[in-house]
């Protein structure tokens, strides 16, 4: 392990703070990079001046926010990981049960984020990517023939996600899962809708896509979003006032 990443001391009273804060700038500083190993728990305790339980305190809470992963074993140990969503969606899912985001600010931000998606999606999207959605499109109709609608309802969510997916930009993909995550405890609570028709939505914009058409795809997913979430709130302030 090399010596020059230039871990120091810490100050007791801040220790579980400045341990993670520590460890979050060697990493933004490019020192400590996806697949290098931390030193081991002893050495790296002494060298910043703090307990092993103090230490694994922190540690425990940099792979709560996934930027590092604690392997056991002999070749084990704490390891800088390239970072996923998860953080971000479990974020966003806690916000919503949390009552930070309310179901109508929810269903207005799919909108707003789904028109731009697709508008991208429809620039950057591959031939088989497209064909993939054909698929899942496909999947999620015979899922609702077979009454199996949970499965239907995850094919949709993964429908968006992989929409989301394909703009290339791990930001907007990320925004999108998170959403959909969100999205789909929030039906979970009021119920699927059988008032819109999906099947004929997302065969027009699939043929929007494989014309490139960014304009009619747009409006065919926001004209379908609309109905679909004013349904959506419809349902919920129904619950909400007999609740």
């Amino acid at each position: 392990m090399p010596s020059s990443f230039g871990f120091a001391p810490i100050a007791p009273q801040r220790a579980f703070e400045d341990i993670a804060a520590q460890i979050r700038e060697l990493v933004a500083r490019g020192k400590l990079k996806p697949g290098d190993r931390l030193p081991a728990e002893r050495d790296l305790a002494v060298k910043l001046n703090v307990s092993r339980n103090t230490l694994r305190e922190a540690l425990r809470a940099l792979e709560l926010s996934g930027m590092i992963q604690l392997r056991k074993g002999a070749s084990g140990g704490a390891f800088v990981i390239p970072g996923n969503s998860d953080v971000v969606v479990n974020g966003m899912r806690d916000l919503y049960h949390l009552g930070a985001i309310s179901p109508a600010e929810l269903t207005e931000a799919r909108i707003w984020l789904e028109s731009m998606v697709v508008r991208i999606a429809c620039e950057r999207l591959t031939a088989q990517e497209i064909d993939a959605l054909e698929l899942n499109v496909t999947a999620a109709a015979d899922a609702y023939k077979a009454s199996d609608f949970v499965e239907s309802a995850r094919l949709h969510r993964q429908f968006h996600v992989m929409l989301g997916a394909a703009t290339r930009n791990p930001v907007i993909a990320i925004m999108m899962e998170g959403v959909m995550e969100v999205m789909g405890k929030f039906v979970d609570s009021i119920g699927p809708t059988d008032k819109v028709s999906t099947q004929s939505s997302r065969r027009r914009l699939l043929k929007h896509l494989r014309d490139r058409d960014a304009d009619a795809a747009t409006s065919e997913i926001t004209r379908f979003l609309e109905r679909l979430h004013r349904d959506y709130m419809e349902r919920w302030n129904n619950r909400q006032a007999t609740g």
